[in-house]
């Protein structure tokens, strides 16, 4: 077997209506995920010589990795019993900034194992996702995605003409499932009504590769929660906000900050306005399927 390559994208969520909690406790909701070149790298190789098992390589994360869990039930779904193999990722997306990085590299991997096997069996591939985390599905085949359910259903949109995007992370950590217990706790999430109406909305104003829906379809029913567990992101959207963005937003349970621009210069200058922070912001643009303009900025 000869070394195989895949680029994982990062995504961000361009808002998010939340809804009522469902039989297995996630919650719908409804959001467009965007990938964005900000990537990390993903090699598959031969085990080595006395390996007992696949293994996943990953520096600066700890205990198991999804990469590796979606190896192994891509061999218990499929039925592959290849040889053992190694699985190296090269991290640039930051790590627990709400990016889907992990999801972008467990997604990466499925696709790896699906050519090492010769499988081509997307609908496979999506229906192991789904076990995987509601954000896996949309990285098997990155794209422009209008969400829905708990992420998994999954309505292809039009590629968006270039705009630029700031991605400004926070120094401290959010737990998902925190945030989503706050948004219970102030009773924020919608009915199933209002998600079908929101649905509709976003895929007329998107339909025609719109790089940006109107602002009121970009708000995000999580933020408040965000906002109630750290207060001090309020402050960092307001200087994201100064720099001049159409639009501001804690990116899903956060605590990462994205800012919308007309175009990566833009996003660009923002970044330069906002340099001394800890971490550093970084001005990305959206990725785009078999584009060659994807690797990290």
């Amino acid at each position: 077997m000869s070394a195989l390559h895949e680029i994982a994208p990062a995504k961000i969520n361009l808002g998010l209506t939340l809804g009522p909690v469902r039989g297995d406790g996630r919650h719908e909701l409804v959001t467009v995920m965007q990938p964005v070149a900000l990537c990390d790298s993903v090699r598959l190789t031969p085990a080595g010589l006395g390996a007992s098992g696949d293994e996943v390589h990953c520096p600066g994360v700890t205990g198991e990795n999804l990469a590796l869990a979606a190896l192994r039930d891509f061999r218990a779904r499929s039925g592959w019993t290849g040889a053992a193999v190694r699985i190296e990722i090269d991290k640039r997306i930051p790590v627990a900034a709400g990016m889907a990085g992990g999801s972008a590299d467990a997604a990466a991997v499925l696709r790896l194992a699906a050519r090492a096997a010769s499988v081509h069996d997307d609908e496979m591939l999506r229906e192991i996702a789904a076990g995987l985390g509601a954000d896996v599905p949309a990285q098997v085949r990155p794209r422009r995605y209008l969400a829905t359910g708990a992420g998994e259903r999954l309505h292809a949109l039009p590629d968006p003409a270039p705009f630029g995007i700031l991605v400004l992370r926070a120094a401290f950590g959010l737990s998902t499932g925190d945030v989503f217990r706050e948004a219970d706790r102030l009773g924020l999430p919608r009915s199933g009504a209002a998600l079908e109406a929101r649905s509709a909305d976003l895929a007329a104003a998107l339909a025609a590769g719109s790089p940006l829906a109107p602002g009121d379809l970009l708000l995000n029913d999580l933020e408040p929660a965000a906002l109630s567990l750290r207060p001090e992101l309020g402050a960092a959207l307001e200087e994201v906000r100064a720099t001049g963005a159409v639009h501001a937003l804690i990116c899903g349970s956060g605590p990462t900050i994205i800012g919308l621009y007309p175009d990566l210069e833009g996003a660009r200058a923002a970044a330069a306005a906002l340099g001394d922070r800890d971490p550093r912001p970084v001005a990305v643009e959206p990725w785009y399927p078999f584009s060659l303009r994807d690797v990290s900025l």
